[in-house]
């Protein structure tokens, strides 16, 4: 991940859980290091992304946290439009199998 940011490339991770994870591992320094064990981290406007630039997730539920998550990533913005083309073109949620891509603006 870091040599991927150091030469300008994106970290996309896949799910909120790896996204978490890996956020876990990034010292305040933005380097992620090797780390075991288990998170409390939570992202959101509080603690926003810093080692991923995107992810691949499943649809979430109007209030659910990983909304949060999703904003901390990729911005309420782009989360809101998102989600808007969603709903009018019919995805299905969570567990049900559509998936989006959410980048971070550059």
């Amino acid at each position: 991940m870091n040599s991927t940011h150091a030469t300008g490339g994106r970290v996309i991770a896949v799910g909120t859980t790896v996204t978490r994870a890996l956020e876990s591992a990034t010292g305040p320094d933005g380097r992620v290091r090797p780390r075991s064990g288990w998170t409390d981290l939570v992202l959101g406007a509080a603690h926003p992304a810093r080692a991923v630039d995107g992810l691949i997730t499943g649809w979430h539920e109007p209030g659910a946290s990983h909304l949060d998550l999703l904003e901390a990533v990729a911005g309420a913005d782009t989360v809101a439009a998102a989600y808007r083309t969603a709903l009018d073109t019919g995805y299905l949620w969570h567990e049900f199998g559509d998936t989006a891509l959410l980048l971070a603006d550059r």
